[in-house]
């Protein structure tokens, strides 16, 4: 017999549900209110359960608020479940299951403005004696809680370029220090449709406060350029910026241009560490407000206790932001509880409404938001998620200003921005606007950071927070066990002036940080047979739709085209029963958030050569899916393409790793493994959250890749026949070149391997080209969808949904690609972390230019210009010469989202 006040919380006086706040086996006998009640079925943590009587049909609350509806009559100790969050739990493993769901979620139906109920309220009250804290002084505004030379990419284009810039000045007296703003939008050819978005988040970040000096760095040909930026400010009215700053764009090759940046830089280094904090008013914090990995107790604990400490703030003059648009559907009536005017909250409407519209035009709903981890822990449906998501704002705290994404902040108070679910994209917003300052409330321990924003992570549970102690910074479950909130307000106010002041937060302390702009989206209306109609409804179903609309799978099978006689000898290695360039070791982080982590790892793994001599490098392939983005068509995709790099060819040893509280996590890899015909056991698995955070993951990966006395892969002779290639151009080329990458592929066919050419490629674009390989100059399809692997060698075509040259990379290692030989002109592309990527020119311009970029020229007719591309394609796979965007640094990795995929 156990009290109800022992493993239970009901949210609010009047809920006819309650959350347990342990795991309770199926037969655990209750005291509630003077009764005993028996549960019927196992509850976990997290998961809710009746305490009062529910006729069928009827709401099941909390928060006062309708979330769900009784399958059946209900009575007190009932498991409350829905379709989606019992599958979830199924999926777990978890014994004494019911065999049915006992509720359905409550419809999302339109929110219907009554103004008449609106109170337009007072802000909270003033202190009388506004407080300080210690930062650094700006001229162009607020105060700064950090100084930090910042070197930011306009595009994916030279996110390679400022992370290998800033490796260069680790360590160096710069105040803060010197970090890279990597990301992966501005990257394709055409204009992207997120481009306001993407503009007003750069030049904001030029202006972030905590910004003491800024390199912006873009491409030739760029089309999110730092001419661009300029433009955008000027146009819409930003300040001049006042740090030190310099426009910088790659002109040359990757060592020369670093050298030439690094000179840009040098000097300001000791200018930034010469500056000092001083005392600044309260006013200049400015706080976005994000919660990541949530569950049942977001919403009781770490919610309220970050709204309560943004009150306070706002008392003394300051800013609180809150984000995540799809986040707060289904709890429009508690935030517009308290409302500074009538267009307040007309705006904040209308926001919803566009962002229920921009997911619709892509296939989906916000019914899709809440991901498998947060359904795993007792968030069954949007509008639990939602109200716990809303709980940051008090209701004593009155809504100011409702902003677009990236928009700089209008005023004090509390300020609501349009933005994805997705916790990076957000937060990306946010600094955009000028937060100087993160609270990140978290359920399942998520770790996340940004590069010059400091982060404090406030954890739900104690129980949650002890496990990960390390990268947490307040214990919110304190609350749970009898803190009051006003005590643990006061304690985390307090914190919070010292982290502004300089103390270093958890995610400083173990220096992980990613960055994530709201990403692009193909749609930009509503398409027939795609696009969620206003009921809700599509007008056909996922399945019916083109193949190349939502990227499905074809049957791999080759084209018929032409081949050679010629073999070009290769020194290859014997691995198990294959014949491989190389072997390697991967660490595969799930989604985005254990992807740095990842990266990490494999670094460490390869130095201290945790696998011995059984594989020839330790590779990660960070990426920003598996989290805040839709499911259907698009997530088809991703675990597309994530099988693709477990099953390649060249890899040995593969492990994957799991933030904790992701869609994709672990269990979903493992039964999409089975479905391909693969054993999970062949593969390690680890989570940062399950197995303790940061250290204890890092022990285990240790371990795992330790454990294996594996035979060192053995020297053998073959040919190309063995590979499998990708081709690709970019830039202008000749016929020449077009009949020597068409000789190229069919000696690699001809001798038994595979060649792999983009859909969107300028060479099957080329008459030329396709005369030389196929026979005709006849169209040539797609044989494979984007990162599928083919079910047999020869010539193959690659679906391709954009031009992206980092998402064409991707696609093409999924398929199985060994290497990858491209034709460069006007400017050098980036490496793939997984796959060589081997870069040659017979464009004067280029070599002149970028010429010690290129791993060769390619002189001569056709044939002369195909041995140059066999030779070093061999020279490649032998091991005798590595690429030169792989030995700069100059490396990336980005997924595609396909033509329905968006932020949620």
């Amino acid at each position: 017999m156990v009290r109800f006040e022992q493993i239970g919380v009901l949210p609010e006086p009047g809920d006819n549900v309650a959350i347990a706040s342990r795991r309770l086996d199926a037969g655990t006998e209750v005291e509630l209110d003077g009764t005993t009640i028996t549960l019927p079925h196992t509850v976990l943590e997290g998961h809710r359960f009746v305490v009062t009587p529910v006729p069928t049909g009827a709401a099941l609350t909390s928060w006062n608020t309708a979330f769900a509806r009784a399958s059946r009559d209900l009575v007190p100790g009932d498991y409350v479940c829905t379709p989606t969050s019992l599958a979830a739990v199924t999926a777990r493993g978890v014994d004494g299951l019911p065999d049915e769901s006992s509720a359905t979620n409550e419809p999302l139906d339109p929110y219907e403005l009554d103004e008449s109920a609106l109170n337009f309220g007072a802000q909270v009250t003033s202190v009388e004696q506004p407080g300080t804290f210690l930062g650094y002084r700006r001229e162009q505004g607020p105060a700064g809680t950090r100084n930090h030379v910042v070197l930011m990419a306009t595009s994916s284009r030279s996110s390679g370029f400022v992370t290998e810039l800033a490796r260069r000045f680790d360590g160096a007296s710069a105040g803060d220090g010197v970090v890279p703003v990597a990301h992966t939008e501005g990257g394709e050819d055409e204009v992207p449709n997120n481009l306001h978005f993407l503009l007003a988040t750069l030049a904001g970040f030029t202006l972030n406060p905590n910004v003491g000096a800024v390199l912006i760095v873009d491409t030739e040909g760029d089309v999110v350029s730092g001419r661009a930026i300029k433009e955008f400010m000027a146009e819409h009215g930003y300040p001049s910026l006042k740090v030190p700053h310099a426009y910088f764009t790659r002109k040359a090759g990757f060592e020369h241009d670093l050298t030439i940046a690094g000179a840009l830089i040098e000097p300001w280094l000791p200018v930034v560490d010469a500056q000092q904090r001083e005392e600044v008013p309260l006013a200049d914090l400015k706080i976005a407000l994000q919660c990541g990995g949530s569950d049942a107790f977001s919403g009781i604990s770490a919610n309220p206790l970050a709204g309560q400490v943004s009150a306070e703030l706002i008392r003394h003059g300051g800013t609180a932001v809150l984000a995540e648009t799809d986040e707060l559907i289904g709890a429009e009536p508690y935030v517009l509880n308290n409302v500074r005017d009538l267009a307040t909250a007309k705006r904040f409407l209308s926001t919803i409404k566009s962002f229920k519209e921009r997911v619709g035009w892509h296939g989906h709903t916000a019914e899709g938001n809440p991901s498998g981890g947060n359904v795993y822990r007792g968030l069954y449906n949007i509008v639990l998620k939602s109200i716990g998501a809303a709980r940051k704002l008090p209701r004593e705290v009155r809504l100011d200003h409702v902003i677009d994404y990236g928009e700089p902040l209008p005023g004090t108070g509390y300020i609501f921005m349009d933005s994805p679910g997705n916790d990076l994209e957000s937060v990306a917003g946010q600094i955009g606007g000028g937060c100087n300052l993160i609270f990140f409330t978290t359920g399942n321990g998520s770790i996340t950071n940004f590069p010059f924003v400091p982060t404090l992570k406030f954890v739900t549970t104690s129980a949650r927070y002890e496990r990960l102690h390390a990268e947490m910074d307040v214990n919110a479950g304190k609350y749970l066990t009898g803190t009051s909130m006003a005590d643990l307000t006061a304690e985390t106010f307090d914190l919070t002036i010292r982290v502004a002041s300089g103390e270093k937060s958890a995610g400083e302390r173990a220096g992980h940080s990613q960055v994530s702009i709201w990403r692009n989206w193909k749609q930009v209306g509503p398409v027939d047979g795609i696009s969620i109609t206003t009921d809700g409804r599509m007008s056909r179903k996922l399945a019916d739709l083109p193949v190349e609309d939502r990227d499905a799978p074809l049957d791999g099978l080759p084209h018929q085209g032409l081949t050679s006689e010629s073999r070009t000898p290769v020194e290859l290695l014997r691995v198990d029963d294959r014949l491989v360039p190389e072997a390697v070791g991967l660490i595969l982080p799930t989604s985005l958030c254990s992807g740095q982590i990842a990266l990490r790892l494999a670094g460490q793994a390869e130095l201290e050569k945790w696998a011995g001599d059984s594989v020839t490098r330790m590779v990660a392939l960070p990426h920003t899916e598996g989290c805040g983005s839709s499911g259907g068509a698009s997530e088809e995709t991703f675990a597309r393409i994530m099988l693709g790099y477990l099953l390649h060819p060249n890899t040995r040893m593969a492990l994957l790793l799991e933030h904790g509280c992701e869609k994709t996590h672990n269990d979903y890899f493992r039964s999409r493994l089975v479905e391909a015909g693969a054993d999970p056991a062949r593969f390690g698995w680890a989570s940062i959250q399950a197995d303790g955070g940061l250290d204890a993951v890092g022990n285990k990966v240790k371990d795992w890749f330790s454990s294996f006395q594996l035979a060192a892969p053995v020297d053998q002779r073959g040919d190309l026949g063995s590979l499998t290639v990708g081709l690709e151009a970019r830039g202008r080329f000749s016929a020449a070149t077009a009949e020597a990458f068409a000789l190229i592929g069919r000696e690699i066919v001809g001798s038994g391997g595979s060649v792999v050419l983009s859909s969107r490629g300028a060479l099957l674009a080329d008459d030329a080209f396709r005369t030389a390989a196929f026979g005709s100059a006849d169209p040539v399809g797609p044989t494979v969808a984007h990162g599928q692997r083919f079910a047999e060698p020869g010539w193959h075509v690659m679906r391709m949904p954009g031009t992206d040259w980092m998402e064409t990379a991707t696609g093409f290692g999924a398929t199985g690609v060994q290497q990858i030989l491209a034709h460069v002109a006007g400017g050098t592309l980036s490496a793939q972390r997984f796959v060589p990527v081997v870069e040659f020119s017979n464009d004067p311009e280029t070599v002149a230019m970028y010429g010690d970029d290129l791993d060769a020229v390619a002189t001569g007719d056709a044939a002369e210009q195909a041995r140059i591309g066999l030779d070093t394609i061999a020279a490649v796979a032998s091991r005798r010469l590595v690429p030169k965007a792989v030995a700069s640094g100059n490396v990336g990795f980005q997924i595609t989202r396909g033509l329905l995929g968006t932020s949620m």
